[in-house]
Parts: C-alpha cells; sequence; structure tokens
C-alpha cells in the first residue's frame, strides 16, 4: 500500500506541477546552442561522444546522427542525444553556480550527476532499499504464517488473506524494482513500466483493502469485487500503452483508486477496533505528512537527493511498518478462527 497510494498523490501533483512550471532550462538560450552545436559536432567543449557516427566530412551519416545508434546501444549505455544534453546541462549549471544562480529543472528534471551511468543515483539506491524492506518484510509473512503460527491439518494458515498478501507481496517487489530501472535510466520503455508496474499495484492494493476490510472470505464473493477493478486496470493500462500516455487521465484514475484505499483503511482501523489500528494510522498520517516533499520541491543536494529521493527514503521504515501491521493483523486473525474452532 505505501507505494501504491503515495505514488498516485506523487503523480497528481507532478502532474500538476508539471503543468503549471514549464522547465526553465529548456528555453536558456545558453543551453539551446550548445544543444546545436552538439547536434553538428558531437562534442560538448573538450568533450566528444565515440559512439556517435560521422563521415570523414564530419556530417552525420543516413541521418541525424542521434537517430544512428542501434537499439542495443541506446538500452546499455548513454546515446549522443542523452549525453549531449547532460553534458550541456553540467556546464550551464557550472556557469549558473559562478553566477550565483540556483539551479533550475531541464526537460521536466532537476540537474543530477550521473554515478557509473546512473541518472539519479540516491533515487536508485532508495528504491533498492523499498525494494529490501518489501523482501523482508514478505519473507518475515511467510515465516510467521508457516512457522510460528499454528496451522490447519492440511498445513495451510488459518489466516485467510495469506494468498492476497503473498501476490501483494510479488508486485510491490516488481513496482519497486521498476522504479529502480527508471530512475537509473529515464526512457520511453522503463518510464511505461515503472508506471504500469505502480498502477497495477494501486489497483491490486484496492483490491486487498476492500477484501479485507469488509471481511470478504468466500471466493466467489472474492470473484465478484475483484473482476470488475481487474477488467478496469487492466484496460487503463492498455489505453495508456496503446493510444495514449495521457498524464492527466492517469493521474485522475491514480488519485481516485489511492484516496479509496486511504480511507478505507482508516475507517476500517477506527471501526473495527483492530488491535494494530494506531500501527495502521500512524502509516497513513506520516505518509500523508512525507507527501510534502513532492509539494514543496527543492533542487538537488549536491546533484544527487532532492525532493523525490528523500519521500523515496521516509516509504523505506513505513514499508516495514505496514509488513509489521500486516503480520499483527494475521495473528489477530488467526487467534479470532481458533477460538471459534475451540
Amino acid at each position: 500500500m505505501i507505494r501504491c497510494y503515495w505514488m498516485s498523490l506523487f503523480l497528481a501533483f507532478s502532474c500538476f506541477l508539471g503543468v503549471l512550471h514549464a522547465s526553465v532550462g529548456d528555453v536558456d538560450p545558453s543551453y539551446r546552442s550548445c544543444l546545436n552545436d552538439c547536434e553538428i559536432t558531437g562534442c560538448v567543449g573538450e568533450i566528444c561522444f565515440p559512439h556517435c557516427n560521422f563521415s570523414s566530412n564530419g556530417a552525420p551519416v543516413d541521418g541525424p546522427w542521434y537517430m544512428q545508434e542501434p537499439q542495443y546501444l541506446r538500452w546499455k549505455q548513454w546515446d549522443c542525444q542523452s549525453d549531449c544534453k547532460y553534458h550541456c546541462m553540467v556546464n550551464r549549471e557550472k556557469d549558473r553556480a559562478a553566477s550565483g544562480y540556483e539551479p533550475v529543472k531541464y526537460h521536466g528534471k532537476w540537474p543530477f550527476k550521473r554515478v557509473f551511468g546512473i541518472q539519479e543515483p540516491a533515487s536508485v539506491a532508495f528504491s533498492a532499499l523499498n525494494l529490501a524492506m518489501h523482501f523482508h518484510g514478505w519473507l518475515s509473512f511467510f515465516i510467521l504464517l508457516h512457522y510460528k503460527l499454528p496451522v490447519k491439518s492440511d498445513k495451510k494458515p488459518y489466516y485467510d488473506y495469506a494468498g492476497l498478501w503473498h501476490l501483494y507481496g510479488l508486485l510491490a517487489l516488481n513496482s519497486w524494482f521498476w522504479s529502480a530501472v527508471f530512475h537509473s535510466r529515464d526512457v520511453e520503455l522503463t518510464e511505461k513500466l515503472d508506471y504500469f508496474s505502480a498502477i497495477a499495484l494501486l489497483g491490486y492494493s484496492l483490491i486487498v483493502a476492500i477484501l479485507r476490510s469488509f471481511n470478504v472470505r468466500l471466493e466467489a464473493a472474492r470473484v465478484m469485487v475483484s473482476a470488475p477493478l481487474l477488467a478496469f486496470v487492466t484496460t487503463h493500462i492498455l489505453y495508456l500503452n496503446n493510444y495514449k500516455l495521457d498524464y492527466g487521465w492517469n493521474m485522475k484514475v491514480c488519485v481516485a483508486m489511492g484516496v479509496a484505499q486511504l480511507l478505507i483503511w482508516a475507517i476500517w482501523g477506527g471501526a473495527s477496533g483492530h488491535p494494530s489500528r494506531r500501527k495502521l494510522w500512524f502509516v497513513i498520517v506520516t505518509g500523508a505528512l512525507a507527501m510534502l516533499l513532492e509539494i514543496y520541491d527543492f533542487p538537488p543536494y549536491e546533484g544527487f537527493i532532492d525532493a523525490h529521493a528523500a519521500w523515496h527514503a521516509t516509504t523505506i521504515p513505513l514499508t516495514y511498518l505496514w509488513w509489521s501491521f500486516i503480520k499483527d493483523d494475521a495473528e489477530f486473525r488467526t487467534s479470532i478462527l481458533l477460538n471459534k474452532v475451540k
């Protein structure tokens, strides 16, 4: 749940702010001039890019130079176009800093410093830590169910939402994996995989919230609740992938699903009198406060940690608490079912 509904709010704010504030660096005359020169020479100052393809007279072979790299080069390393943008940005930011100006965004992103070819190293590291925290939580949840809590005669756990949370764990691992990949190399493919995996996790988390809060245990009833939402999320992803990557529409869908499950969990925690409801409320409230980092955006400190990276960092302990709540719920639900059996 942590990545999904906070991701929905992040998408909302990022799309909204992106409409209001175009990137200042994109239209900077010095930056544009540098790009134009790089398109002709394949060099920025004294730095030239050996993977740019030119003829003996310096003209691009068979069209613009930035269309020459094969697909495997575009995926495995930074291509000519990306290298030009990056080094022109770095040079321009050095000049701006020397003149006492603050950093500005270029093409919607802050000027990050690469580390071993990684575009946003801090966000990649924090995404990887979130992935590790989800793996730890999922593994400890599995051990709790099968080795610490009583099980049925067929060796299955008494907790009747175990399968739902196992699938949630897999989707969360997938989502954070693609988040790390996207922040390491921002191209169309990695952007879609990051967005679509987050949407899939968001939609599934809403299903889990509904099934758990309304105590839906019958398989037929679960299918009736899940099928319409699964169909909607699948159609939404297919629409974005095959027709139009509409950020505005995606924002509305994600916010609706994210806020819905947030309210469901918060209200259910109080109405059910769950023994770990305070832990649940703490995760919700703290996560909401952490979203202020996305509203009050700031440039990357020393070129590495910006507001979005800091937000990724805050979700690491919240992920631990969220899985702790899931394990508490498993123990609570198992004790209730055992008392009924006795």
